[in-house]
């Protein structure tokens, strides 16, 4: 009985309408704007279902290309006729504003009333378009008029871009879109990254309180215009509901928190710099009012706060900028673009301006110049740091040069003093000085010929590695060169088509030339030849990586290291002295950053794993396979490394010498006898500890022990 009541009034209406339809679709219409063809009835008492509205006479006509009913507690109800004048029935209705909770739209089918309904309400994956905005079919019959009536409930702004067009054209207008956004999103991931690239070089706070701010502002972009519910929360319809509550308050706080830190204004406004806190508070108070259903109160709170906020940040700008504080007057023209954008924003809301793209965009991409202006902003900032570190590197110096002036006065007299009473101790000790610097001349020119020797070990083991990858990728250049010249063919022949002539004797011809260059071969030939040249590529780096890990130059410098990565770098560059019958096994523990000069630690494995080879290679009879074991793990705050091998072993006598100066074991030309006295030197200077266990044609185990943190 209801839907037979409900039919009477919707067929009531068709013919209170039929005089002349409120919206006539023809041909020539693309994307038609309804605004000011549809009436609009304002339910406050939200208790009104369709058979009470379907009785109700007192509609009014809007007058707005885009209506706009603000944020209130009330229920929107929209009545609009449509005929059909073109030669296609699948016409559509769309609501490009996405953040409407609850939209329902009511209109006669197969004698009976049919509802369709969408909005935030309800999962994404509900609709029956894949897009942000709503998108009804409406199936107007050709040359025929239907009457609809449409619910709207929102806990948003409920403003109403309303248009209806073919399927097509309606799907057409949503790729524009898509650009715009694309290209919106593009810019400020691209500042993210840079700024965020900057933070982990500098390590200044400010960079990352913007990086923060990029991430809450990119946020409220895409929900405004639906992309989060889409891509990220599809089926959390309360958090769609919410992020306009929630996203705008956090773009607050973080750009409050960006401003603090980079224009520091404790210390240029420490009084006006209190009263952030209060604008945080508020900010907070919003969220909490929108979870407590409070949804006009909670948007009016934003935009008074976010107005408020705008101002405190232009007016502190104004201010530092006016002391001469460079980075100041950067944020003050960025903060200007972007008011800008809200400003026009804010007018096409209210209906001041029209609702059109360029409306629509000056938001996001008066954000998107803000953003890369403050990115030029942060990026001169380095250049202040660098102008402050000259500065004081001067002065420094400055106040060493005058230390150095009075302390070489004090020494010229206090030299005479002391040249007067050693002159005579100096003659009788000529000799002996003489002696001491031959000795010292001696042990110089050792140490530097280990370290030579190590290095000329080191670099032939690097060319060797690094000679073939490269030249597996030098051989792949020629091949794939060719390939993509049969390729550029087959493209330049489908290029030369004329679609006037007959197409099949010309298709016919390019499939018998991509015949005769074998296709498919080509194809899978270009796979090979990449993946080729990729894996050339990334040995190379990994042996590039491996050395660069393997000498940084911090010789007073200790940093926290991972001993497992610097012993992964050594065994990639000594590689090339392996035995082909030699086994390297890894036992790695899970080892905590270790403070130590990583080189010098480098160089303690470099040397030890050097010897363990040298003594599988020097065995007379060597096994099939002979081992280097190396373990490590953590005792404590201490950490262990265990470095063994299957070699000959020392008798007792030689194990008590190993870490003298100059003794070796080796043949006259063979080795200087002080690489395990500067490796016990090294330990020692990390305040660790090395013991050996060996015995004669048993092999030796060398256990490093070094403290966590070494001060």
């Amino acid at each position: 009985m209801k839907n037979w009541l409900l039919i009477i009034f919707l067929s009531f209406a068709y013919i209170f309408n039929a005089a002349g339809a409120d919206i006539v679709i023809k041909n020539s219409d693309t994307r038609k704007s309804i605004g000011k063809d549809i009436f609009v009835y304002v339910d406050k008492s939200r208790k009104l279902d369709i058979q009470d509205i379907l009785k109700r006479t007192d509609f009014i006509r809007s007058n707005k290309s885009v209506p706009n009913f603000g944020v209130e507690d009330y229920t929107i109800w929209i009545r609009f006729s449509v005929l059909n004048q073109s030669d296609e029935s699948n016409l559509t209705l769309q609501i490009d504003h996405p953040v409407l909770d609850n939209i329902e739209l009511y209109s006669e089918q197969d004698n009976k009333i049919t509802v369709k309904k969408l909005g935030e309400a309800y999962p994404f994956n509900h609709r029956i378009y894949n897009d942000p905005s709503f998108i009804f079919q409406l199936n107007v019959p050709k040359a025929q008029e239907k009457v609809y009536y449409m619910r709207i409930e929102s806990s948003d702004n409920i403003q109403l871009p309303i248009f209806i067009g073919k399927e097509r054209n309606i799907i057409e207008s949503t790729k524009s879109k898509y650009l715009i956004s694309g290209l919106y999103l593009g810019i400020m991931l691209s500042m993210l990254l840079y700024n965020l690239f900057i933070y982990f070089t500098v390590r200044d706070k400010s960079y990352l309180y913007y990086v923060v701010y990029l991430i809450m502002v990119i946020l409220t972009q895409a929900s405004i215009q639906g992309f989060t519910f889409k891509y990220l929360w599809p089926g959390v319809s309360w958090l769609a509901i919410y992020s306009s509550f929630i996203f705008p308050p956090l773009v607050g706080i973080t750009a409050l928190q960006f401003e603090r830190y980079f224009l520091k204004t404790k210390e240029w406004l420490p009084k006006t710099d209190r009263y952030a806190s209060v604008f945080i508070v508020l900010y907070i108070s919003s969220i909490v009012l929108s979870l407590f259903s409070q949804y006009a109160l909670a948007f009016k709170l934003i935009e008074f706060t976010a107005s408020t906020v705008s101002m405190y940040m232009f007016y502190m700008a104004i201010k530092i900028s006016s002391k001469g504080y460079r980075p100041a007057t950067f944020f003050l023209l960025s903060w200007s673009v972007f008011l800008i954008g809200i400003i026009i924003y804010t007018l096409k809301d209210f209906g001041v301006l029209p609702y059109n793209d360029l409306t629509y965009y000056t938001m996001p991409f008066g954000s998107a110049l803000e953003v890369t202006l403050l990115s030029f902003a942060l990026a001169d900032k380095i250049n202040t740091y660098r102008k402050e570190k000259e500065y004081s590197q001067a002065e420094a110096l400055r106040i060493s040069q005058e230390n150095e002036r009075l302390i070489r006065e004090q020494n010229i007299e206090l030299e005479q003093k002391v040249n007067e009473r050693t002159l005579a101790l100096q003659e009788s000790n000529h000799t002996l000085e003489v002696t001491l610097n031959d000795l010292k001349e001696a042990q110089s020119q050792l140490v530097d010929s280990e370290k030579m020797a190590s290095l000329g070990q080191l670099t032939a083991g690097i060319a060797h590695e690094i000679n073939n990858p490269i030249n597996f990728v030098t051989s792949n250049i020629k091949p794939l060169e060719l390939d993509i010249n049969d390729l550029n063919s087959v493209i330049n022949q489908y290029e030369k088509l004329n679609i006037e002539e007959d197409l099949a004797p010309q298709i016919a011809k390019i499939e018998a030339f991509k015949k005769q260059i074998d296709i498919n071969y080509v194809r899978e030939e270009i796979t090979s030849l990449l993946s080729g040249i990729g894996e050339g590529a990334r040995r190379t780096a990994e042996i590039i990586r491996s050395l660069k890990n393997f000498s940084r130059l911090d010789e007073n410098d200790t940093k926290p290291v991972d001993l497992n990565e610097g012993l992964d770098s050594t065994l990639i560059l000594i590689k090339n002295n392996f035995p082909s019958y030699l086994k390297i096994e890894k036992d790695y523990g899970a080892l905590p950053l270790v403070e130590c000069l990583p080189g010098k630690i480098n160089q303690v494995f470099m040397n030890l794993i050097t010897n363990a080879v040298q003594a599988i290679k020097s065995k007379a009879q060597p096994n099939e396979e002979e081992f280097v074991r190396i373990h490590t793990w953590q005792e404590g705050e201490q950490v262990k490394i265990s470095i063994k091998d299957s070699g000959t072993g020392m008798p007792e006598e030689v194990k008590q010498k190993i870490f003298e100066p100059f003794f070796t074991t080796k043949d006259v030309g063979e080795g200087t006898g002080l690489g395990l006295s500067i490796v016990f030197r090294i330990i020692e200077n990390h305040h660790g500890a090395i013991d050996v266990i060996t015995n004669l044609n048993q092999g030796t185990e060398f256990i490093i022990t070094l403290p966590i943190n070494s001060k």
